[in-house]
């Protein structure tokens, strides 16, 4: 059993107190929906140690205004942003074959959640698990030479504590046969993205390429449209930059460095549950199995063939 890992950091820490210090001159970051919410923040906290950080988002337009307000509170001038669409998968294969350096840092950030109604894209995909997975998990096997090129990478999967609604349902992934809720589909996307980081570090650790997956807690943003709004208790909600400090101790923090296929909230290792708590904090077992996480990259390898 290996030991579990917290730091001095917690709830309230910011992504810039995370990486206060850090020196991450010299290295790439791509970050996936880097144009708002949490992905904003964990932007401009890898743009001000230093890093040269693309924002890999949809609306190019709104990006690169938010892109400039980076760069004018950062004095980081390498901040750029190139199209990304998730949910197509033409649209990542172009990212990945347009990207030519070596890559330190990949934030797999982007997402949705709880579509009120069913919706497919053209492959007949479940519209959550191909964007918040499949486009993921396309995007980082696309990226594989470019990781381990730097000689050290990371890649950090955005989790949640929606995990703990479905585990990965591998008999009917899109909803073909089961009625489709919309938060069980969250919930087992979520799930799976929890399970490519522990995947990816074990295929690829021998490579210097390290997986970890986060929440990041309850922090009011676009993510919430379909959904009401925010409806977490006031004092368990987060700022976007408190949403973004796991995500950037993850992606920098030398407290990380040879860490891998583990989950954490809150700036520390979550402890692993059996069955859902009733403050939906921790990982379920589940999410961490390494035959889940083996059997769902072939699965996924598969529909990508």
């Amino acid at each position: 059993m290996t030991e579990r890992i917290v730091t001095d950091f917690g709830f309230a820490t910011t992504a810039e107190q995370v990486l206060d210090g850090v020196d991450l001159s010299g290295r790439r970051a791509i970050v996936t929906g880097g144009a708002s919410g949490i992905g904003t923040e964990t932007s401009r906290a890898l743009a001000h140690a230093g890093a040269a950080v693309t924002l890999a988002v949809r609306r190019t337009d709104a990006a690169e205004q938010v892109a400039a307000d980076i760069v004018r509170t950062t004095g980081n001038p390498a901040v750029t942003v190139r199209p990304l669409d998730l949910s197509d998968q033409d649209s990542v294969r172009t990212f990945a074959a347009a990207w030519d350096e070596p890559l330190h840092i990949l934030v797999n950030n982007a997402g949705i959640m709880a579509l009120p109604d069913l919706q497919r894209t053209p492959e007949g995909w479940e519209m959550q698990f191909a964007t918040n997975f499949l486009g993921h998990f396309a995007l980082t096997l696309g990226l594989h030479d470019a990781l381990a090129a730097a000689h050290g990478a990371r890649i950090v999967s955005l989790g949640s504590s929606g995990h703990l609604f479905s585990p990965i349902v591998f008999d009917d992934l899109h909803f073909d046969f089961r009625p489709y809720d919309p938060f069980v589909a969250y919930g087992q996307s979520k799930t799976a993205d929890i399970l490519l980081a522990v995947e990816a570090t074990r295929r690829w650790s021998s490579e210097g390429i390290y997986a970890n997956s986060l929440n990041p807690g309850a922090i009011a943003t676009n993510l919430q449209k379909h959904t009401g709004g925010l409806r977490t208790p006031p004092e368990r909600q987060k700022s976007p930059s408190q949403g973004a400090a796991t995500s950037v101790l993850l992606a920098a923090s030398p407290l990380l460095e040879g860490v891998g296929g583990r989950y954490f909230e809150d700036c520390a290792q979550a402890e692993v549950v059996t069955a859902r708590p009733g403050d939906y904090r921790g990982v379920a077992a589940y999410a961490l199995d390494a035959a889940n996480a083996e059997r769902l990259w072939t699965v996924a390898a598969g529909l990508l063939a």
